[in-house]
């Protein structure tokens, strides 16, 4: 599933109105990083998981080092699953919105700052999920052509 930009990132910080719902129970979050073959790359999470409530917001960091003696464009596609979670994983900021230029040698961390929908908690589809994952594909720019 394609988790969503936060409908108001371009505008007001969702974060600032988020509430964690009260009672409701931890959703682990856990973290995939991988890069397409034919990108010089090393790309993976700081963290292996995060728990959160349902409303509260999380930031996790990811660390990418261009391993070649070129500048390169990387482009990151990602996907949660289970997929039916998608609608209720937003994300504030991500590395993912944009490209991402890295210098030769370069290592740079990569933040990426979300949330799971209070009405998750109220979705019949949701009931039984207590693990979501995010995971992230580095491509390079030039072979997406």
């Amino acid at each position: 599933g394609q988790p969503i930009k936060s409908a108001a990132h371009n505008t007001d910080d969702p974060s600032k109105s988020l509430r964690p719902v009260v009672g409701a129970k931890r959703i682990r979050v856990t973290f995939n990083g991988s890069v397409s073959d034919v990108l010089p790359w090393s790309f993976t999470p700081q963290q292996r998981e995060v728990r959160v409530l349902p409303g509260e917001t999380a930031l996790a960091f990811y660390t990418a080092t261009n391993k070649s003696s070129e500048d390169i464009i990387g482009v990151a596609t990602y996907s949660v699953t289970p997929g039916q979670v998608a609608p209720h994983f937003s994300k504030i900021q991500c590395f993912c919105f944009e490209e991402q230029r890295l210098n030769a040698g370069e290592t740079v961390d990569m933040p990426v700052f979300f949330y799971i929908d209070p009405e998750f908690v109220n979705d019949p589809n949701m009931k039984g999920i207590e693990q979501v994952t995010l995971s992230y594909t580095f491509f390079s720019e030039s072979s997406k052509e």
